[in-house]
């Protein structure tokens, strides 16, 4: 005859299923690159016209970009304040406020009044920018609470494959959001997608917030800082003690997702601002007189060429380029498994200093060369993105590993995020409407990867659940 359940077995909270981590993990990164991506194609698409309507064509698209980069800006601040929770409180209650802030201010992009309503020109912009600050404040929290949701319940030996379930939220994200534009611009004429249409991929991630919010709600906190609750290792003030004990391993994990963070910026929004830039002077002259605004003098000189293709035939290229990344996002989990973190990515980041270098010459080779480029960009960009959810986690000690890990991957996000459109679009500019320098720059930041990695220690093998500050 069995023995009655005690109150305390009853109550006891259960452990957080496979299942449940994988999908509590995944959404959350798919409906903060969803919402990430919706910003980055709409700022190339419509935003210019929509918020700066009387800058010229080529500083209404970096008007557009230097907005799109606030939220990077405030990055680092959200990875201070949602780090200090997250290592105070725990990665739940974290993880649920910074997946319902992101969809807050999500969805209030999407009710803003333009610039182009009366009375508006200048609020219309001050509220984009203060949206957007929201949005980094709470990315800034999000990807490092998905991977330690991950890696902190994964079972031995397996934390560089289950730290690629938050990853590969990226490309589904990215795939989501294109192809809702993709559909919209094929269902709606240029005047209605520029007046209104634009609006409903930022209304309907409201929908997405609360599929994740009822997920994450239902998780128990993670075995690796229950351990630490339990030993009475609470840190008190994360950041204070993240900087004074782990201050290496925050240069080192910036620096290590620095090639990352170019390459994934570069292959999205640069891609898509060459790709659909009029591929001449009459293309842009044409392009510019349909959309209402022929091209004064000032806008003549700050042209730049592209490769002249439609936005929807881009979007469908940038979408089959984002299939590779899925895939070896998925592919790039037992590799850093099996062959270590470290030299895993060191032969990814020798690709990508070597790609970099290709951009001129399959940029220039007609449909087919574009296409390579993009899924050789996106093939790296998975082999590279995956491992990270692993290694940067793996840097830090278990009581400010939150802190840690998201301090080192947003402040990655400013050095090559934040700047990279806005540098990319400068260096377009400076060669005269070729992509060289662009690759170059890519190039270099690789570099700076490659030599961050040569410092660091392979993190495979450490202790994951005892080791603290």
């Amino acid at each position: 005859m069995s023995k009655p359940q005690t109150l305390d077995a009853v109550s006891a909270p259960k452990e957080n299923t496979r299942g449940r981590v994988i999908v509590a993990s995944l959404i959350g990164t798919t409906i903060e690159f969803y919402d990430f991506y919706v910003y980055a194609t709409a700022a190339v698409l419509v935003f210019p016209a929509l918020f700066f309507p009387n800058a010229g064509g080529t500083t209404a698209l970096l008007s557009s970009f230097a907005i799109f980069g606030v939220a990077f800006i405030a990055r680092p601040l959200g990875s201070i304040v949602f780090g200090h929770f997250g290592d105070r409180v725990g990665r739940k209650g974290t993880l649920v406020a910074s997946l319902l802030t992101m969809g807050v201010a999500t969805f209030l992009i999407g009710a803003l009044p333009t610039a182009l309503v009366p009375g508006w020109i200048f609020w219309a912009p001050a509220l984009l920018v203060v949206m957007r600050f929201l949005q980094g404040l709470a990315l800034g929290g999000e990807w490092s609470g998905a991977a330690l949701l991950a890696t902190e319940n994964a079972p031995e030996g397996k934390r560089a494959i289950w730290g690629t379930f938050p990853q590969l939220g990226a490309p589904i994200g990215f795939i989501l959001a294109n192809a809702l534009f993709l559909g919209l611009s094929f269902g709606l004429t240029s005047a209605q997608f520029s007046a209104w249409g634009w609006r409903i991929p930022f209304l309907l991630s409201a929908i997405m917030v609360i599929v994740g919010l009822y997920v994450r709600l239902k998780l128990v906190e993670t075995p690796a800082f229950q351990k630490v609750i339990d030993q009475g290792e609470v840190s008190k003030l994360p950041v204070g003690r993240v900087f004074s004990s782990s201050w290496r391993p925050l240069i080192l994990g910036t620096f290590v997702m620095l090639a990352t963070y170019v390459l994934f910026y570069l292959m999205t929004t640069f891609t898509l601002s060459y790709g659909t830039a009029p591929a001449t002077i009459e293309a842009a002259k044409a392009k510019a007189t349909a959309a209402g605004k022929p091209m004064d003098a000032a806008s003549i000189d700050a042209w730049v060429a592209g490769l002249g293709y439609s936005r929807n035939d881009f979007l469908i290229m940038l979408i089959i380029g984002v299939l590779f990344f899925g895939v070896f996002t998925l592919v790039s989990g037992p590799l850093a498994e099996k062959y270590g973190r470290r030299k895993t990515l060191l032969w990814v980041t020798c690709g990508i200093i070597v790609f970099g270098l290709f951009f001129v010459p399959l940029f220039g080779a007609g449909m087919v060369g574009v296409m390579t480029l993009l899924i050789i960009g996106f093939t790296l960009m998975g082999l590279t993105f995956g491992p990270m959810g692993a290694l940067l986690p793996e840097l830090f000690p278990t009581n400010v590993r939150y802190t840690g890990s998201a301090i080192s991957y947003n402040m990655a996000s400013i050095l090559g995020a934040a700047v990279a459109p806005f540098i990319a679009v400068a260096l377009w500019q400076t060669a005269g409407g070729s992509p060289v320098l662009v690759g170059v720059y890519l190039s270099v930041m690789a570099v700076l990867t490659l030599i961050a990695l040569l410092i660091m220690k392979e993190t495979r093998d450490l202790d994951y659940t005892s080791n603290v500050s």
